[in-house]
């Protein structure tokens, strides 16, 4: 079983930034992928970037590409997502995701079975 607990999410103003750690606990933390997804009121779930277990491959949407850097920290069983450059579109609530199963590093939701409860994110123009 893995627990995640997500934190750092706020309002900041378009052009600002915020760093997202995830904490996961659970004996599969350093084996497992991690992901970062969001979704906004009133539309689908998207992933937003993932980083295999060793932290040796990453991947992201395309949205955020240049802006968004996810990493791993497995001394600590802490994920993060540093943003820049937010913009008003960022606005969402934002989730972390492992898996027991899954071993690559694209942030696509059916690969995940373990989430954490999200932080809210709100960028204002």
């Amino acid at each position: 079983q893995v627990q995640l607990v997500e934190s750092g999410g706020g309002s900041v103003q378009a052009g600002g930034s915020l760093r997202l750690p995830c904490a996961a606990s659970g004996n599969i933390y350093s084996r497992a992928p991690m992901g970062w997804f969001r979704q906004a009121p009133g539309k689908e779930r998207e992933g937003v970037a993932a980083i295999t277990s060793g932290g040796g491959s990453t991947t992201y949407t395309d949205s955020v590409k240049c802006r968004f850097t996810i990493s791993r920290d497995n001394t600590k069983n802490t994920v993060y997502l540093q943003m820049n450059s937010l913009k008003p579109e960022d606005t969402a609530m934002y989730f972390c995701a492992s898996s027991s199963w899954y071993s690559g590093s694209r942030p696509v939701a059916a690969n995940y079975n373990y989430w954490g409860q999200g932080t809210q994110v709100t960028v204002s123009s």
